[in-house]
């Protein structure tokens, strides 16, 4: 166990290189410069020397090669760099704009795997042949949906028509209603469909056909035994889906007007700010290695072949 832990620990790492490096080479080919889109206005009467100094101060008149290297140990350190825009820190920005973001994410993580868990166990347990026919078909449309597309409606059905949640001026709470719902629904569309296809599949294993034959009911069986068999592969989907979720939440936000990662994205893309760019891909990187991370570990716990596996390795 101990050497799975390290083997994944380093591979998460490896990944999070992968992912500065590759942000770092990118950012560094985008046409332009922020700081001369800054500072090259005539209103602020700087010449040609004092730009040049304010290059030298924010490190970019440096070779590409060792301003790869000054950065990466910045972020080792957790200095993420100074914003040009903002002229201040970027950790600070995140610090503010970050916290909303996790919680949406959070939130419309929570309800998507509620609606997969309640789609799927209806379409089993339902006795009626065309409302299972119809459970089945709504990840396919779900998965479908566009999330801007689906944020539009729901604020002309549910908030403008129905008056049932306020998207103007909402409380802190109201204003998160829609933006989870919006989050959540395509997000439960491939953990739906992959439970439907793993609970067909142990539904069909012999031991399900032992516990029936002893007398149990279909709902104790498959609440009791093929759950737990089905979900396990449905963990993995999952932890892929929370890349899909952060840059569904990024849409979300501007969709509604949010304050989080979303707007400071815009804010940092309209202004080629490279250093708040490139925190946002590494911390994003992050959070979707230490879910995977996070979904490796469960495995063992869930499983029992998996512990009893490495513990002969």
């Amino acid at each position: 166990m101990a050497r799975h832990l390290l083997s994944r620990a380093g591979q998460a790492l490896l990944v999070l290189w992968a992912a500065f490096t590759a942000s770092f080479v990118l950012l560094q080919f985008l046409p332009g410069d922020a700081i001369l889109i800054k500072f090259l206005n005539p209103d602020l009467g700087l010449g040609p020397q004092e730009i040049a100094d304010i290059r030298a101060a924010y490190g970019a008149d440096s070779p590409a090669w060792r301003q790869y290297l000054h950065t990466l140990g910045n972020f080792l350190t957790g200095d993420f760099g100074y914003s040009v825009q903002s002229g201040v820190p970027v950790r600070h920005g995140l610090a503010v704009n970050l916290p909303p973001t996790l919680r949406l994410a959070a939130l419309g993580f929570a309800l998507a795997l509620l609606l997969a868990l309640a789609l799927s166990f209806a379409a089993q347990l339902t006795r009626l042949g065309w409302l299972r026919s119809l459970l089945r078909t709504l990840p396919s449309l779900f998965i479908s949906v566009p999330v801007f597309w689906l944020g539009i409606m729901l604020i002309q059905v549910v908030s403008f028509r129905l008056g049932w949640v306020p998207v103007i001026n909402p409380g802190p709470w109201e204003g998160l209603v829609l933006p989870t719902l919006t989050l959540a629904v395509p997000i439960s569309a491939p953990l739906a469909q992959v439970l439907l296809r793993n609970i067909d599949a142990v539904r069909a294993q012999p031991f399900v056909a032992v516990a029936r034959a002893k007398g149990a009911s279909w709902r104790w069986v498959l609440l009791h035994h093929v759950a737990r068999n089905a979900v396990l592969p449905a963990l993995t989907i999952a932890g892929v889906l929370f890349g899909e979720l952060l840059g569904g939440a990024v849409v979300t936000e501007a969709v509604f007007g949010l304050n989080g990662l979303g707007s400071l994205t815009q804010q940092a893309v309209s202004s080629q700010d490279t250093a708040v760019l490139q925190a946002i891909v590494v911390i994003s990187a992050t959070a979707f290695v230490l879910i995977n991370l996070a979904v490796d570990l469960l495995y063992p716990l869930l499983d029992p072949r998996l512990r009893h596996r490495s513990a002969f390795k």
